[in-house]
């Protein structure tokens, strides 16, 4: 049945119990407009706030860190340590307070991170294979004991996200940071109970899971939503494959978790690994739609897009189209979608609320379309 704009504002209530107002959330973006200490900035609660008010049913943040060894990005958002539960708290506020749902998002960046990021320190990873990337950094091989730590790490994040108010964590399995990094046979050569086959290499990934959801077990006290993003698919050879990302959402769906973000560039864009032109998105759908709801992400910018969008997935998150109008959905609920900005106008910086890191961003960066009026 076609999804009329009317339906896109119908509530949808996860496993957990937490409920939105709509179908329709703020997809994770790295800002890297935080304080050197991690701290959220004023910059940042205004960004967030204002985007938060156009009525979309929940906001997920850029992703914090949840070990200093896990920074990726200058200027990060952090979940590291109690000293950010006041910071935390702030952020959750911000978004609650314009009237969405605020959903933390979690990870740990692994190789993709170097010494300049790290201070000195040495990246690490499941293994010693760096990143297929340009001047990538060796990254040393985790021992047992900071396997364990770091999945504690997960479960003591959730336990501040939890402390400082937010209504749910986003997992980062994707995107090619740590945990993706233990489910990739490219980065994961390991030969103990960590690596191996296809379901070997599930083990931290699940184990991290069960670590954030025994936190919320123990601390919290309203419903509170743990999502699972995923990249379906790697470059790399060898690498993941769509076939293995099925058996692993099987896997995930086992442990209970209330949503699948499927992380892609193009929602309706077939594989990035072979001649398949089939949309990952909806592939995900039709696997585990049934058990776990699945988020649908990838260039959607226009009504349109959304509504066609929502006819595979029950929910779909917005990006860029949210950087460029902060009051993409309010537009939308008024009848005055043409109205939409489809491009970064540059004369129009200080409506939009985009913190000056950010705004640097996507005015330098390619693939970012921008008109001067």
């Amino acid at each position: 049945m076609t999804l009329t704009t009317q339906n896109i504002f119908e509530p949808f209530t996860f496993t957990s119990g937490l409920t939105l107002k709509n179908r329709v959330l703020m997809a994770p973006m790295t800002t890297s407009s935080s304080d050197p200490n991690g701290d959220v900035t004023e910059d940042e609660l205004t960004y967030y706030k204002r985007r938060a008010e156009s009525g979309l049913g929940a906001v997920i943040t850029a992703c914090a860190h949840v070990e200093p060894l896990g920074v990726g990005f200058s200027d990060p958002l952090g979940a590291d340590s109690d000293e950010r539960i006041g910071s935390l708290t702030r952020l959750a506020a911000s978004i609650q307070e314009g009237g969405a749902k605020a959903i933390l998002q979690l990870y740990h960046a692994g190789r993709m991170s170097n010494e300049e990021l790290l201070k000195g320190e040495q990246p690490v990873a499941p293994s010693a294979v760096p990143a297929p990337r340009p001047n990538a950094a060796i990254p040393r091989e985790m021992t047992e004991e900071e396997i364990e730590a770091t999945i504690a790490a997960f479960g003591e994040a959730t336990r501040r996200a939890i402390e400082a108010g937010f209504d749910g964590i986003e997992i980062h399995g994707a995107n090619t940071y740590l945990i993706q990094q233990f489910f990739s046979p490219h980065s994961n050569v390991r030969t103990d109970k960590w690596g191996g086959d296809v379901t070997a290499r599930m083990a931290f990934p699940l184990a991290v899971i069960r670590s954030i959801q025994e936190a919320v077990a123990e601390h919290a006290d309203k419903p509170f939503v743990v999502g699972y993003r995923i990249s379906p698919e790697e470059r790399e050879e060898p690498g993941i494959t769509m076939d293995d990302t099925l058996e692993f959402l099987n896997a995930i769906a086992d442990q209970g978790i209330d949503y699948i973000h499927a992380s892609v560039g193009r929602f309706f864009g077939g594989s990035i690994r072979e001649e398949d032109n089939r949309s990952r998105v909806e592939m995900i759908q039709q696997h585990i739609g049934n058990r776990v709801p699945v988020i649908g992400v990838g260039g959607l910018q226009t009504l349109k897009q959304v509504k066609e969008a929502l006819e595979i997935t029950p929910l779909v998150s917005l990006g860029h189209a949210l950087i460029m109008d902060p009051d993409w959905l309010a537009k939308v609920k008024q009848s005055r979608d043409e109205e939409i900005f489809q491009a970064i106008h540059l004369s129009k910086k200080e409506q939009l609320d985009i913190p000056e890191n950010l705004w640097n961003m996507v005015t330098n960066a390619p693939g970012w379309f921008r008109v001067e009026e």
